[in-house]
Formats: structure tokens, C-alpha cells, sequence
């Protein structure tokens, strides 16, 4: 079943300019090497100084200036040569910037990419556990090239926010704890007892270091940028690296404001039938549809144990049932892992299978300190968003692909718009395929599309300092009604909805990417279908594509 994403193929120059360019970024950034699956470079550690900053972004000039050098031999190519303009010219944006150097937040910043490349790494054996004793030997000098890189921007006035920077500082300290993430995965380890003394000390040695960061962290956060918006001009940047196009922001924002508007009266439908089921008087109010359905016993888990267990479940079931009849899963794809995070910061998120699947494609629930009690009428949908046919099936299609296109377009290129913006189009099709036909799940997938539809306006508004919306408030906005917004419209407890705000707040147009690419996808596949094509051919030759910049993956498609 994967004849079109198995078909070797011959390379081109610019299958060799981009395949060179994954092979030396491997070198240069070896916690991304390990996030792509990419083997090899699972015994070092990232630079994060200056220096190196400056000499992968060198690297990426030197790409786009030999791609004026050679010709296109066929349309993959032509796909290659517009993704790598705009993906690495983007790079290089960003670097002049000095966004890498100074973002902080509490998602993606070196914080937590030098811990979370933990979890990539094998544990099973003691040759594994030697691997990561040396990874975690040598964590402190990645951890304070970033600090040089941090003192850099401050010395160029460029800064995370103040609230940023002070949180930053409380997640690194979390990690420097006593029973912290590396002192308990340190307590894991495999093999001589020599060896596990010597991963108990690095693990020391990596705690300390995040301790020093989260000082430095401080004492950098008086100097932070006060506003907690970035401004219009950097924001238009950033949505562009989100999204693979610029977009009109006035015209998203109201967008984003109908869609939100839409969806709330949709749920309320929802909710009308579900408090009838539950004879609770609720009427049209989604809250007491949440509050009845959270109330029920048969939709709710108890114990980690209990949800990875109805997580793997699930998930195998959609697999099972997807295959071969509306989604072409190759023999590649049919093992995810469900698996359970071990920081208690939260979060939900997909890890994509190595180059040769050794390690298969992994859906990871980071769940907060203390949470023991979980929904399935909410997470259903979460299922379906992170693994098939979301990300999983999206991304390792695309892992599959480089077979047939170049490693670059298989490992390398990620663009949240066309990933995040198919598994949020992946959870509507769950939907009209009769997966939501309960309406507790179905009421589930409408909260989360509510909160997709109400980031892009709360991520708008915030950073580029439009008013708010009439319906939901007005005059500019504030941490302090961003946060009453939230609690209007996200359904989910307050630890989670403050994860959520601060998120946006440190990762400037990345919420929006999920609902502004759902509306190309659903364009896409309404052109797609008046043309006379199946769904399932639609599906299968868009993912066959790769992950590309939205702008490109229009062009593509036709």
C-alpha cells in the first residue's frame, strides 16, 4: 500500500543541494538531528551561542545563493526550489532578527527542546543509557551557549517579554529540582552500576545548569520588553514563518471573529440535546452541557495507566478502520505510540518516526502535576487531531515521501499552517465521517474549534493591538481580558487555560496557524471535489506533498 511513497528516487542537483543542507544542519544542530530522526548525532548537543547561531545561518545563504545555479529537471524540483526560498530565507529573517538568540516561552524555546530531546532517545538498554549519559554530560555548555546568545540580544536591546523572561525562569528552576524531570529519569537508568552513577551525576550536572539559566532568566527579566505584544511589523513575521504566506490581518481577524461566533451557536444546538439527554434544565448553555458530561462516569478516566491505555485504543481503532477505505495507510504507519510525558508542565503534542521507523511516530500527553482525572468527550477529538488521521498519517506520510522526493522535503520542512492547519481539517472529517456522531464527543471537537477560531483573534488583537471584537469586548487588549476572553470560550480548567495564554503570548502567530490552514485545506478539497476528484485521492496526493508553505502547496496542488 505505499508503492508511490516507497518509489526511490533519482536524485537531482537540487535534491543533492537540499539533502546536503539536512545533512549539515544535522551536524550543527544535533537535538534537531534527533527530533528528525536523523541518526548519528545522538551523543551531542546543540550551540545555541551566537557563533553558532551565525554559522547555520551562513550555511543557509550559502544554500539559497547555489539555487540560482541550477536548473529545475522536473516538478519536484520546482516544489523543492520555492520551498526553500521561503522556508530558508525565513531562516535567515528570523536569525537577522535575533529571534532565535532571545525567544522565550514556554513551548519551544531552548527550555524545553533541550530537555524534551530526552525523549526521543532510546532507553531500553545499557548501550542506549550510555548514549544519554554522554548527551546529558555535555547538556550544561548547550544550555549556557544560549545564555551567551540571550546577554547578546540584551546587549542589542532585543528581549523577550518581561512576563516571558519570568517564566522562562520558573520552568528552567522546575527542571533544576531536586525531584525535577532529569533527577527522575536519571533514576531509569540501565546497565553497570558505574553507568548509573555516571547518568545520576550528569543528571546533576544537567539540573544545575538549568538552575544557572533560570538566574540568568531573572536577572535579565527588569530589562524585558514591558508590552507583552509584539507589535504589527514583527508579528507579520512571525505569522509568516507560521503560515508560508503573509496574510491580511484585518481581514483574518474578522474572519476569525465570524467563524467564532458561528461555532459558539453550533455548540449551543449541541448542548440543547445533550442537557435534554441529561434532564439537567440547561437549556442552550454549553456550560451545563460541560458540566453534565463531565459529571458522567462512563466518560471519565482515572490514573495515567487508565488514559494511555483508552488513548492506544482509540487510536488503533481509527487506524484499523481508516485503512483502505478513506485513507491510503502504508505498512509503515500502522505503529503509534501512545505515551505519557513525564515534566507535568501539560501540553499534548505528536513526535514524527525516524528516518527508517525505527522509532515509530509517538503521541505525547504531558499531564499537569497532579491531574488524575480525565474526560473522553473532550479528548476524543484530541486522538483523531494527533494521530490518524492527523499527524501521524500527515507527517508520516511525509517521512515516507522522502523516499520518492529528497530528505529535505521528508525530514526537514515543517510548516504549521499546512501540519496543525490538516490535523485541525482532520478532526471536521472525523466528524462528517460518523466518528462524532455522539454529541458529548461531538461537543468535544466543537470546543476545540472554538478555541482554534477564538485564538486567531485573541492572537491578532494582542500583538498587533487591534480593539476587540464588538460581540466579545472593546477597547485594546490586555492580559487581563485575553484572560476573561479565554474563560468565556476555552473549555478547559484554569492551569490549563494560563499554559494556553502564555503560550500565545511567547509564540507570536503560531494559534493562529491552525485554523488559518484548515480554511486553505477545506478550500483545497472544495476545488478538489468540484474537479471530480474522490476524497481519498485528494487526501493522498496532497500528503504525498510533504509539509510545505501554504503559498506553495496552493501552486502545487494545481
Amino acid at each position: 500500500m505505499s508503492t508511490d511513497n516507497t518509489a526511490e528516487r533519482t536524485p537531482t542537483a537540487i535534491d543533492r543541494l537540499a539533502d546536503g543542507y539536512l545533512d549539515t544542519v544535522a551536524h550543527m544542530d544535533p537535538f534537531a538531528a534527533t527530533s528528525m530522526g536523523v541518526a548519528g548525532y545522538d551523543t551531542e548537543v546543540t550551540d545555541y551561542s551566537p557563533a553558532g547561531i551565525e554559522a547555520v545561518t551562513q550555511v543557509t545563504r550559502d544554500l539559497l545563493s547555489a539555487l540560482d545555479g541550477v536548473a529545475d529537471e522536473d516538478e519536484v524540483d520546482a516544489v523543492t526550489r520555492a520551498a526553500l526560498k521561503e522556508r530558508l530565507g525565513l531562516q535567515v529573517e528570523f536569525a537577522e532578527a535575533l529571534i532565535p538568540h532571545t525567544q522565550v516561552n514556554n513551548l519551544t524555546s531552548p527550555i524545553q527542546g533541550a530537555r524534551q530531546v530526552f525523549d526521543l532517545m532510546p532507553s531500553k538498554t545499557e548501550e542506549d543509557w550510555e548514549v544519554i549519559a554522554t548527551r546529558l554530560e555535555k547538556l550544561p555548555q548547550s544550555l549556557r551557549s544560549w545564555q551567551e546568545s540571550l546577554r547578546y540580544g540584551m546587549e542589542q536591546s532585543v528581549m523577550s517579554s518581561q512576563r516571558m523572561l519570568l517564566l522562562g525562569a520558573e520552568d528552567a528552576q522546575n527542571l533544576a529540582e531536586a525531584d525535577g524531570f532529569f533527577m527522575r529519569f536519571a533514576q531509569n537508568a540501565q546497565g553497570s552500576e558505574g553507568l548509573r552513577e555516571r547518568v545520576f551525576a550528569a543528571a546533576q550536572g544537567a539540573a544545575a545548569a538549568y538552575g544557572e539559566l533560570a538566574e540568568t532568566l531573572r536577572e535579565m527579566a527588569p530589562h524585558g520588553r514591558a508590552s507583552d505584544g509584539v507589535g504589527r511589523e514583527a508579528y507579520q513575521l512571525y505569522s509568516r514563518n507560521f503560515l508560508g504566506e503573509e496574510i491580511d490581518l484585518e481581514e483574518t481577524y474578522a474572519w476569525g471573529t465570524e467563524e467564532l461566533q458561528r461555532i459558539i451557536a453550533e455548540q449551543e444546538e449541541v448542548a440543547e440535546r445533550i442537557n435534554a439527554h441529561y434532564g439537567n434544565g440547561g437549556g442552550r448553555s454549553v456550560q451545563a452541557a460541560r458540566d453534565s458530561l463531565d459529571a458522567d462516569p462512563a466518560r471519565t478516566i482515572h490514573g495515567t495507566d487508565n488514559l494511555q491505555r483508552w488513548m492506544q485504543e482509540l487510536s488503533d481503532q481509527a487506524v484499523r478502520e481508516l485503512r483502505g477505505t478513506h485513507f491510503d495507510i502504508p505498512e509503515e504507519l500502522l505503529a503509534l505510540e501512545c505515551c505519557i510525558a513525564q515534566t507535568g508542565a501539560g501540553g499534548i503534542y505528536y513526535t514524527a518516526p525516524s528516518e527508517d521507523f525505527s522509532r515509530p511516530g509517538r503521541m505525547w500527553w504531558d499531564v499537569p502535576t497532579g491531574v488524575t482525572e480525565f474526560h473522553t468527550w473532550t479528548e476524543t477529538t484530541t486522538v483523531y487531531h494527533e494521530g490518524v488521521p492527523g499527524h501521524h498519517l500527515q507527517l508520516g506520510t511525509q517521512v515516507l515521501a522522502g523516499r520518492s522526493l529528497n530528505r529535505w522535503r521528508g525530514l526537514g520542512c515543517w510548516v504549521s499552517g499546512h501540519g496543525e492547519g490538516w490535523a485541525l481539517y482532520a478532526e471536521r472529517l472525523m466528524e462528517q465521517l460518523g466518528y462524532l456522531d455522539d454529541d458529548g464527543d461531538r461537543l468535544g471537537m466543537l470546543d476545540a474549534q472554538r478555541m482554534r477560531a477564538g485564538r486567531v483573534v485573541l492572537d491578532i488583537g494582542m500583538h498587533c493591538g487591534f480593539d476587540m471584537p464588538a460581540p466579545f469586548g472593546e477597547g485594546a487588549w490586555t492580559y487581563d481580558k485575553a484572560w476573561e476572553f479565554m474563560a468565556d470560550n476555552w473549555g478547559m480548567e484554569v492551569n490549563q487555560r494560563r499554559f494556553e495564554l502564555n503560550r500565545y503570548l511567547g509564540w507570536p502567530g503560531q494559534a493562529p496557524s491552525y485554523k488559518v490552514g484548515q480554511r486553505l485545506w477545506e478550500q483545497l478539497r472544495a476545488e478538489s471535489e468540484a474537479n471530480g476528484e474522490s476524497a481519498r485521492d485528494f487526501h493522498a496526493r496532497a500528503l504525498r506533498l510533504g509539509s510545505l508553505p501554504l503559498s506553495v502547496l496552493r501552486q502545487a496542488l494545481k
